[in-house]
Order: C-alpha cells, then structure tokens, then sequence
C-alpha cells in the first residue's frame, strides 16, 4: 500500500559545531505536487538572524550514507580536516564550509533515499524538482538568497541541466567533473551503448537508495523512515537505467529527447572543472559545457588524479570557497569578476610519473589561458600509412590497399562470484589478439611537443566480402598511446585510479552522418545528431569516409619518444570499467567478422591533433 507521508523533520543544535535539521520537507510547486527531503547544516547563529549564501547539493546516493560507508578506502585518505560526522560521497563536507561562512542544503533526489515519489534519474522531472529545492532555499530566513551549486560527478551533471532552467537566486555553479551530454557523454559513446559503468553504478550505488525500498540486515543504507512499499509499488516507481540505455538508441526517442536541453540557456557564473582522465565519463562534457554556456563569468580548469579525492584537496577547496565567495558573497580576492583570473587553466601531463600518485602527479606544471580551444592551436595532420607508419607527410599516390582486423575480438572476461561488490574487475586486455586491432605508430620525435585539444580521426572503413559471417555494421575504437623510447607505454590516471592511455574516442558507423549546419559542429569536433532517421546502413564493399570524435586531451611527448594510433573492433586497454559489450547493443550476427580500413582513397586516412607551438 501507500506510505504515509508525514512531517519527519529532526533538529539538532547542540551535538555539533553547526545546526543539524534532518529530513525537512521541500514542497514541489513548479511543474508537479509531492515533496523532496533535505538536511540542512548551517551555522548556530542563523538560528538568530544571521543569514549566510547556501550550497545545494541534489542527488541518488543517500543524503544520510556517510562517506565512510560509501567508500572507506576513499574516505581513509581524505584529508581530516575534510572529514566529519556528516561527510558523505562527492559533496562538500559541513563542518569546513559552515566555519566558513556557508549553509549546506543536501537533498534527496526525488525517488531516493527520504524523497517519495518517481526514482527516474537525470531525467527532466528530477531536474523539475531540484528548481524547486533551490527555489524554495532562497525564501528561508537564514538565507541570503543567494544560492550556489557545488559537487561531484552526478552532483556535478545536474548542475548543468538545472542552471538552463534559471531558478531564482542561483548565483554561481561548480560542476567539478560533471558530464554535460546525457547521451553523448555517459550512455552512447559514438552511438554505442557504454553499458558495463552503467550497469555498476545503478546496482551498486543507486537502486539500493530507491525510496520505500527494504534494506537487508546490516545495510549502511538508512531504511525509509515510513516504511517500506511493496514490489509491485517499487517498480510503478522507478525507471530502471540498465534498460532504458539498452532500448532507447537514438536522441530523437522520447527517453533522451527529454533529457536534452540547452547548454547555451546557461547564464550563471561558471567554473567548470575537467579530470583529463575522465575520458570515458565527465570529461567532454565539462569542455562542452563551458564552451557552449552563455555565462559571461566562465572558467574552465584542468585537473589531473584520480575521480574522488583532488575535490577534497586544500588547494582546490580554497579554489571553490574563492569563487563561490566572489558571486555568493562580492568578496572577490583573486579577481573573478575583473578579469584577474584567466578564462582557462590547463595541467601540463609531461613525463612518466606513474599512475594514481597524486605526489608524483604535483610534477605537473600549470599553465594560464586566455580561450578554449587554445588560441595557439596548429590542428596538425598526422597520416596513417599502410606500412603503419604515422607521418606528417601523406602516403604517396598509391592503388587501393587495405588492412583488416577482426571485430569483436578481445580477451575473456575474469570470472566474478555472484556475491562479489565494488566495481567489475578490469578486463586484461594484455592477451588482447593482435588480429583485433591496428596500430600505427610515429617515428620518435626530435623535440618536446606539446598537443592540447580536441582530436580527429578521419578514416575509410569498408566490411570486405568474406567467406563465413559477415558484419553488417562496424562499430570503431580508437585510441592514442605515448610510449617511452623503450617501447614501454605511459600510463596516466583514470577515473578510479586505474591506467589510462592519452585519449579514446568511438564511431558507430551506421550513425555516422554529421551535421555541419548544427552550432556546435566544428572542423576539428564533428556533431552528430544520432537520431532514428540519421541511421545509414552500410554495404559489403563499399568504402566509406568517417570521421571519429576523440575525447579532448593534453599529452607533452618528450624526445624519442613516440605516439601510438590505435584502430579496433572492441573496446582495448584503458576503458576500465566503462565497457560497451552488451549483446543486444553489439550482437555477433552484426558486428562480428573482418573490417577493413581502406588505403589510396579520397584525402587519405588521418588523425587530426592539437599542437601548440613552443612559447
């Protein structure tokens, strides 16, 4: 049966250094009725008229999970000074920003958690209900009315998605790693489904917070206070992420059409903060998102590390309480607001420090821009040759020739007990066939390159005539390494601390029809549409020009060292556990068999790369 919903809000002065109110009842008004519940952290004397600007954080994790229970190895390597009683997973902890003058407002998203009604994340009504709760915080006696957003990754994403709606008093926002695109950035890399990531983080981390759900004996998620509802009510109740990815294909369907929206709608105050080795999740949308939005105060800065933790590094936090103090507060300290602060600020990834060394990783250097893409940049061409070779020079005029690789080919999952938790294991892409790829590789070079930017790939793909099964689609994955001058591969920080290569990027080729009409398609960025009516089936033998997006990167390539084009069939080493092997997405009678890549036609087979001269 329904649960009934009642006033379950607890207030506590006296335990900590801050006001607890715990599980107060934001009313939705806007666009549908029902409520959101928040806690909120605020310093004793708002309690007595002193009134202070509030950071809204809104999202599926559980504003009652505390860190520590999310992920205590993370947790463990905080900061303490970052650490308290209420600290919980990618949002800002309260005892640091409450001494420092501001109010913390931590919602429940609508469906999870204390927040009945719809569990249907991302989605435009979740985004409906988050205008609501900042709406509703700037009428409060202890605000100011003046609201900021300030969190990580999905508390990063839904930033974007609610400052194109313009709530009253939304001052300033902070999407530090926070994907932009819903389609394009997390669930369709080129138009292919990157299930393995979703289907992690929706069993692992978000359906278990699912409001009315039963928690099992022993569960570090805090049961729904008025009880629990029954399957029947649960599934009315939700929309399941793993299959609404997996059914939905194209942007023109109602499931992501209405999850699109106008980067350019975004007028506030923006620092939008990018992990180079997020490529595979928040990193393209956070250059798009900053390039695109219309603030007329926008920054973008680069960082390196692992996904979790430089958020919670002091350097960066007082980065964060600058900015937000300068719209929040008008105290401007570093010159946000007079052209002080450079527009972008790049890290230089230079030399092998290893990986998930956050120490060794302060090598780095940092450098100030005045534009994104760098004004400097020389898009340079890098020609593939059918000897593999990578050259600056184009092939000699040559009769077609081609090379092949095998589709789908790649080494076997590890086995995963049933019971097992955390992430999937990562694939060991080491016993990789090398029939199931291409390489190309460049000759050493002879003096410090630097390449920041975006990246192209334009490529003549072909499905030969073949004996046995033929594909009728081919589904590309490309990437770029940097080897040393011995061969050896470095590696780079990815999102969960593993090993990284420079960039990736994916093309499924049936949707690979762009749009040069659309305001967001460049030379050196293709835009693709990816709607039902793009679709172009290809035919066995015919040759056909595709250009490949590559995820924006920095790498400074040492002398003798060299850089490494990678084509595939398959995801290879680097994706961790963002994989796209669902076999509905990319069943064997499509895509499996022998692809070509075609030499001798049109302007030749290239990579397009972002060089920026020496100072």
């Amino acid at each position: 049966m329904l649960l009934n919903i009642r006033n379950i809000a607890k207030k506590d002065s006296s335990s900590f250094p801050y006001i607890v109110e715990q599980n107060v009842s934001v009313p939705l008004r806007t666009y549908e009725t029902g409520l959101v519940r928040v806690n909120i952290y605020r310093p004793h004397d708002s309690d007595t008229g002193s009134q202070y600007p509030v950071l809204v954080t809104y999202g599926p994790y559980g504003k009652d999970v505390h860190y520590r229970n999310f992920r205590k190895s993370s947790f463990d390597e905080l900061d303490p000074e970052y650490q308290s009683a209420h600290s919980a997973w990618e949002v800002p902890d309260p005892v640091w920003w409450t001494s420092h003058g501001y109010i913390l407002v931590r919602a429940d998203e609508r469906g999870v958690g204390q927040s009945p009604g719809m569990m249907d994340t991302m989605s435009q009504g979740t985004s409906e209900a988050f205008f609501d709760v900042i709406t509703w915080t700037t009428e409060q006696p202890w605000s100011t009315g003046k609201v900021g957003l300030l969190g990580i990754s999905y508390y990063a994403g839904t930033q974007w998605r609610v400052a194109a709606r313009k709530p009253k008093g939304l001052a300033a926002i902070v999407p530090w790693e926070g994907m932009s695109d819903y389609y394009r950035d997390r669930c369709r890399h080129g138009g292919i489904y990157s299930n393995a990531f979703i289907r992690f983080w929706w069993n692992r981390q978000v359906k278990v917070n699912q409001y009315g759900r039963a928690r099992p004996e022993g569960s570090l998620v805090p049961a729904t206070i008025e009880g629990t509802l029954s399957e029947e009510e649960l599934n009315k109740n939700l929309r399941d992420q793993t299959v609404d990815n997996r059914i939905n294909k194209f942007m023109d369907e109602p499931y992501y059409a209405t999850r699109d929206y106008n980067i350019e709608d975004i007028e506030v105050p923006l620092l939008s903060v990018a992990n180079w080795g997020g490529s595979l999740l928040h990193l393209r949308g956070n250059v798009q998102g900053y390039t695109h939005a219309s603030s007329k105060y926008k920054f973008l800065r680069f960082i390196t590390g692992r996904h979790d933790l430089p958020f919670y590094q002091r350097e960066e936090v007082l980065l964060q309480k600058s900015f937000l103090d300068a719209f929040l507060k008008g105290e401007d300290d570093r010159g946000w607001t007079h052209g002080e602060v450079n527009p972008v600020s790049v890290i230089l990834r230079e030399g092998d420090v290893g990986f998930n060394n956050a120490e060794k990783e302060k090598q780095f250097q940092r450098r100030e821009e005045s534009a994104w893409p760098l004004p400097q940049t020389r898009y340079t061409k890098y020609y593939l040759h059918s000897d593999k070779a990578m050259t600056l020079e184009p092939p000699p005029t040559e009769t077609q020739n081609t090379l092949q690789w095998k589709a789908m080919e790649m080494a076997p999952q590890p086995a995963r007990p049933p019971q097992a938790r955390g992430p999937p294991p990562v694939r060991d892409f080491s016993k990789q066939p090398s029939s199931g790829m291409l390489k190309f590789t460049t000759a050493p070079f002879q003096e410090r390159t630097e390449f920041t930017g975006h990246v192209r790939a334009h490529l003549h793909v072909r499905i030969p005539q073949q004996p046995g099964q033929t594909p009728s689609d081919i589904d590309l994955f490309v990437t770029i390494r940097h080897l040393d001058p011995n061969g050896k591969e470095i590696h780079y920080t990815g999102t969960a601390g593993d090993p990284v290569p420079v960039t990736k990027g994916w093309l499924r080729c049936s949707l690979r029809t762009t749009d040069p009409s659309h305001p967001h398609h460049r030379d050196y960025l293709p835009h693709r549409n990816y709607r039902s009516t793009d679709v172009q089936p290809l035919q066995v033998g015919e040759t056909y020009a595709v250009d490949v997006e590559i995820w924006p990167t920095n790498v400074v390539v040492s002398p003798g060292n060299t850089l490494v084009f990678e084509v595939a069939g398959a995801d290879t080493q680097g994706c961790g556990v963002f994989m796209h092997d669902d076999p509905t997405d990319r069943p064997e009678e499509v895509f499996k068999g022998l692809n070509e890549l075609v030499f001798g036609e049109g302007d030749g087979n290239y990579v397009t790369l972002p060089l920026i001269p020496p100072a």
